[in-house]
């Protein structure tokens, strides 16, 4: 083993050295093709961007891997193990990455361009989807490349765990919502691809907008699904209008708090104090769980670790105290959540009739379709359909 590693340090030296390191870049600078500022370079780094060492320090530069694996030379002098309060950053102005804390996000970031974008798990097309993004979607980018085609990482570091890539022409300044608009009034009423296109982006850059952006969204995006004429898609269509209706016209949050004050859940006829009710009558309601298990709760949000589980529904028990607290509850010709006297959830409510009703108390996304909430003081309800058709509620609780 000893030998092994002798004949490592003697071929790869700097591997062995810098293996263990972190290294760090205290400013702006770019990634070049040689130890040369005068030479081509293949991207910007940002301030704060990771960087692995390829080589020892030579002539002043080092051969580096940038977080999307590109290699190329950078200044010694920026290269540090650790950064802090007291660097002096020099600023390319020629950098397109923002810097952050433009009220979308904190560190150096672009924004996504396309709609649902895939961003994959390696630079590679064919790799694994590791998330669906969104026009508008900022997101963290240290290195960025000059070439449109290249792959840049938007997950922010090297870890395997959190890279992400994309191709690096999908990515720049937050898109206008209003130049969309303009862009999509533009083109020809037959080029139903086009304004597809277009229409998905500016419907998916108002969900990461102000609510009031919505309704006019979906009116252009309406007008292409209709050419289309996808009954499907209509269909849908028609569900997101609803839904940008009534957030466009959302309650108060003191208004919402009024609204579910006195909710609470009747369980095989068996009413619960909110959505609390005794172990004992949990058990002689249900019968025994059909599982127990201990559930990890670091924030201290649930009445005890012990968790029953039922077909029907999820509770915490604290069976010292006698206490269930529902936490998951499915909704079927058994149960259902009464929101006060005038606001029933039950078995037959359907998704449309809910939005037409509910539409101005509930929180919504593009990202968790057929999923809403309802604020609850420091909780909040979230009502998922399935089919058209309510399926659960649950009670999720803020760490």
């Amino acid at each position: 083993m000893k030998k092994y590693y002798f004949l490592l340090a003697l071929l790869f030296p700097s591997l062995l050295i810098n293996a263990q390191e972190r290294y760090f870049l205290n400013s702006d600078t770019r990634l070049y093709t040689s130890a040369n500022t005068s030479a081509d370079f293949l991207g910007y780094f940002k301030y704060g961007a990771e960087v692995q060492l390829l080589s020892e320090s030579k002539n002043g530069w080092y051969k580096v891997k940038a977080d999307n694996l590109s290699e190329g030379y950078i200044p010694e002098k920026f290269v540090a193990k650790r950064l802090n309060a007291r660097d002096i950053k020099v600023r390319d102005n020629e950098n397109p990455l923002i810097e952050g804390d433009d009220n979308y996000y904190g560190s150096n970031h672009l924004f996504i361009l396309v709609a649902s974008l895939k961003a994959r798990s390696q630079p590679d097309k064919n790799s694994r989807i590791r998330e669906i993004l969104y026009t508008g979607d900022p997101v963290p980018i240290n290195y960025l490349p000059k070439n449109q085609e290249e792959w840049v990482n938007i997950g922010g570091n090297f870890n395997d765990e959190y890279s992400k890539f994309t191709l690096r022409k999908f990515v720049g300044k937050r898109p206008d919502f209003n130049t969309l608009l303009k862009d999509f009034d533009k083109l020809d009423v037959n080029n139903s691809t086009e304004r597809k296109t277009i229409g998905e982006r500016i419907v998916e850059l108002a969900w990461n907008s102000d609510n009031a952006t919505l309704t006019p969204a979906y009116q252009r995006y309406y007008e292409v699904v209709k050419q289309i004429n996808d009954p499907k898609l209509i269909a849908e269509t028609e569900l997101n209008m609803a839904i940008a209706k009534g957030l466009a016209k959302h309650k108060k949050p003191e208004e919402i708090l009024a609204f579910v004050k006195k909710s609470e859940f009747i369980l095989k006829g068996t009413k619960t104090k909110s959505w609390y009710l005794t172990q004992k009558d949990l058990v002689k309601t249900f019968g025994k769980p059909t599982k127990k298990a201990t559930v990890s709760d670091e924030c201290g949000i649930y009445l005890s670790e012990t968790f029953y589980y039922y077909p029907d529904l999820e509770a915490s028990v604290d069976e010292e105290k006698n206490q269930a607290e529902i936490t998951k509850v499915f909704i079927n010709e058994n149960n259902k959540l009464v929101l006060n006297q005038n606001a029933t959830l039950d078995h037959s409510l359907t998704e449309k009739a809910f939005i037409e009703k509910y539409g101005t108390y509930i929180g919504a996304s593009i990202k968790a379709p057929h999923s809403y909430s309802i604020q609850i003081e420091d909780s909040e309800f979230r009502i998922e359909f399935k089919d058209g058709k309510i399926f659960t509620i649950e009670i999720f609780f803020y760490c």
